[in-house]
């Protein structure tokens, strides 16, 4: 038998280390290929290893609760060649910059130091019924429901794609308003960018050791995980994006009647219904009205670049136990009423539980966070890095509203929105928060 060495893999986050959190394995139990060896925390979620070998466990080189670098041994496995290779070989990795990498099972293996200029490139992985499709797009098509032997393949050497599984997945469009201009056929494009102001303030923060509390009076509470990653993030948007914000107080008194209706409707029984779907479904809509609040400024080589996304993967701010996460729905603009209920739903329970995947939390457009489940009106958010616009939904309350020149109780809340003023003016931000607003005075304008 031989010893082979599994190294702390790239889980595709970009990210350089993770904390052991529990091994499921010990010393001595026989595992076979993409058996679940141990779970980790990275900045972003929970993730568990799947075994790249079939054979005994040899030794666990990392104790639970310690915090290791990407491309460090953690276990290793004792193999016969034939179990360990010539059965179901794990591919090589194509080198990296400074040194190659180990990736998860399906993305290929490598050795030696690790670089993190440069991932390795993702490898797909072909199941017994002749599928070819990463790990990453087998869970996406389990969680929809997708059938992957019934999915028109269209990426290289026919692998099946995620926007494959997202097309197949998606029956109907939200979109049914002749007024609204329809999606382009080109998914992304770029724009010349004004000239960017000199800049004044730093882009990111040097991280320190918290030092030790003076008495018993003071808790020291090391910045790790998702804090870490959190409080870097908000600095670098914060110091790099000229943020401004507007906001409008409005009657959403139809937008409940509408979500009562829903919670009775017997095609909704197995679904949680909130006026965050009518939000979401209007921050679809005003979207596609005002591209440029679902675009992304891009620093490049050659200069800066605004880049118009014409999808949109919505982020949705969620307070979980681990700490904020923003996990995101690919392709929103696809998806049905029903379809839209049922994601957020997922992306909900997913996040409460700590299990949200890399992949749900890279990629997003636009983000809505709902500060109204906390009591709050209004308030300024902080646009996630790599977006251009970001809205709050404040606290749905009664109050008094003048209808038709009297005064009635209505049930009132306030959107507020915040973009990257590098690429959209205040005309364009006051022009979506307006049709934001509209839908949720008058949700029927977007029912399928």
């Amino acid at each position: 038998m031989s010893t082979q060495n599994f190294t702390l893999p790239d889980v595709g986050e970009g990210l350089t280390e993770a904390e052991i959190v529990a091994w499921k394995v010990a010393p001595g139990d026989t595992v076979a290929i993409n058996d679940v060896v141990c779970e980790i925390e990275t900045a972003k979620s929970l993730v568990e290893l799947p075994s790249p070998y079939a054979g005994v466990v040899g030794e666990l080189l990392a104790a639970e609760g310690t915090t290791v670098e990407v491309g460090t041994p953690i276990i290793t496995f004792l193999t016969e060649p034939a179990a360990g290779t010539a059965a179901a070989p794990a591919p090589a990795a194509p080198a990296a910059e400074e040194g190659g990498g180990s990736v998860l099972v399906g993305y290929g293996t490598g050795g030696g130091a690790t670089s993190r200029r440069k991932r390795p490139a993702e490898r797909p992985v072909r199941s017994s019924v002749g599928v070819i499709a990463k790990p990453p797009i087998r869970k996406l098509a389990r969680d929809l429901g997708v059938d992957l032997t019934a999915v028109a393949a269209t990426g290289a050497d026919g692998e099946v794609t995620r926007d494959d599984v997202m097309k197949h997945a998606s029956q109907a469009s939200v979109f049914r308003n002749i007024e609204t201009p329809e999606w382009g056929t080109v998914r992304e494009e770029t724009v010349p960018a004004p000239q960017a102001a000199p800049a004044g303030l730093a882009r990111g923060l040097t991280a320190t050791r918290p030092s030790a509390a003076g008495d018993d009076r003071t808790e020291s509470i090391p910045v790790k995980g998702v804090r870490k990653a959190t409080s870097s993030a908000m600095v670098q948007s914060a110091y790099s994006a000229p943020h401004v914000t507007v906001w409008k107080e409005i009657d959403a008194t139809r937008t409940m009647d509408l979500v009562k209706r829903l919670k009775a409707s017997p095609d909704y029984a197995d679904i949680k219904v909130s006026p965050l779907l009518i939000m979401a479904r209007a921050v679809i809509w005003a979207a596609r009205r005002t591209p440029m609040v679902n675009a992304a400024w891009i620093e490049t080589e050659s200069g800066a670049e605004i880049a118009v996304r014409h999808y949109v993967n919505l982020g949705i701010a969620a307070a979980t136990p681990r700490g904020l996460l923003v996990p995101n729905i690919k392709d929103a603009q696809d998806l049905s009423m029903k379809e839209l209920a049922r994601a957020l739903n997922r992306l909900t329970l997913t996040a409460r539980d700590g299990k949200t995947p890399p992949a749900d939390q890279q990629g997003g457009t636009i983000t809505i966070t709902n500060i109204g489940v906390f009591g709050m009106d209004a308030g300024t958010p902080i646009i996630n890095p790599g977006e251009a616009g970001i809205v709050a939904m404040g606290t749905i309350s009664q109050k008094p509203w003048v209808v038709d020149g009297e005064v009635r109780p209505r049930w009132v809340t306030t959107v507020a929105g915040s973009f990257d003023h590098r690429v959209i003016d205040g005309d364009g931000m006051s022009r979506f928060i307006a049709d934001v607003a509209s839908i949720l005075e008058e949700p029927a304008l977007l029912v399928d």
